[in-house]
């Protein structure tokens, strides 16, 4: 997909500066913890997530353990949340949940919902882009960057090898 300068709203040096950023307030916030878990939703979440783990590692001695969420974001409940590794222990341990884009909330409350029954410590929400439509008592721990949209608008949030950037349409 193609698009234009003027949609931009984060380049590939602002999104490596807020997740700089937001590692150092994930350390900050849970210093004390020797491990951390990130739940990257698929398939931004988790490249983002994996973005997040990196820096954390460079700034912190906290070992962080890389998951993956994938679920039907459109139909919920018509499939399980699958969470990978499978065999991931998560009691007692603090896991963030990380996706690019904070909108209504429903894809993060069925995420929390399928990490509860693991027992974690503590359940935080790590979003690059949050755009304040939420209709689900869902709200994000750490944020790159604030937005207020219209319910029309859209962001699309690009992590890939040849282009990293946010963009509204």
């Amino acid at each position: 997909m193609k698009h234009s300068q003027q949609n931009l709203i984060l380049d590939q040096s602002q999104i490596r500066q807020k997740i700089t950023r937001m590692a150092y307030e994930v350390y900050e916030q849970n210093f004390e913890e020797q491990t951390l878990a990130l739940a990257g939703i698929h398939r931004n979440g988790y490249t983002l997530a994996g973005m997040l783990a990196a820096e954390l590692e460079k700034i912190s001695p906290l070992k962080v353990t890389l998951l993956q969420v994938s679920l039907d974001k459109t139909a919920p409940l018509q499939s399980p949340v699958a969470i990978t590794p499978e065999n991931a222990n998560l009691e007692n341990t603090v896991v963030i949940i990380v996706d690019d884009v904070l909108n209504t909330g429903k894809t993060l409350a069925y995420t929390l919902n399928a990490l509860l029954p693991q027992n974690p410590k503590k359940v935080e929400i790590a979003t690059l882009v949050n755009r304040h439509h939420t209709l689900f008592p869902v709200s994000s721990t750490y944020t790159g960057y604030s937005l207020a949209t219209t319910l029309r608008e859209r962001v699309d949030v690009v992590l890939q090898e040849n282009e990293v950037a946010a963009y509204l349409h």
